[in-house]
């Protein structure tokens, strides 16, 4: 059964997180620039508020797309390349 296939549920999730226009848009930026924290991902995109950001870059960590790494306050973001590789190739074109 394909439901079960833990493969298909990871796929499920990112393509769910990826399916958000806001969203592509911060993985793309994250396979260009390789590692960012918050406040620069902000800054590039313009028009998402903090919080918003915020919810979107737990979206894209919560399915597995991103990884972050804290550095005292600050946490920096970037791409797993593993899971774009096996789900979402066309990130890494």
């Amino acid at each position: 059964m394909a439901e079960f296939n833990p493969d298909v549920q990871q796929a499920v999730k990112v393509y769910k997180a990826l399916g958000e226009p806001t969203r592509l848009k911060i993985a793309m930026l994250l396979t260009e620039e390789t590692t960012l924290c918050c406040s620069d991902i902000g800054s590039k995109l313009e028009s998402v508020a903090g919080s918003t950001l915020s919810h979107h870059l737990k979206q894209l960590t919560d399915c597995g797309l991103l990884n972050l790494r804290k550095d005292g306050t600050y946490v920096y973001y970037s791409v797993n390349r593993e899971m774009a590789t096996k789900f979402a190739p066309y990130l890494l074109e």
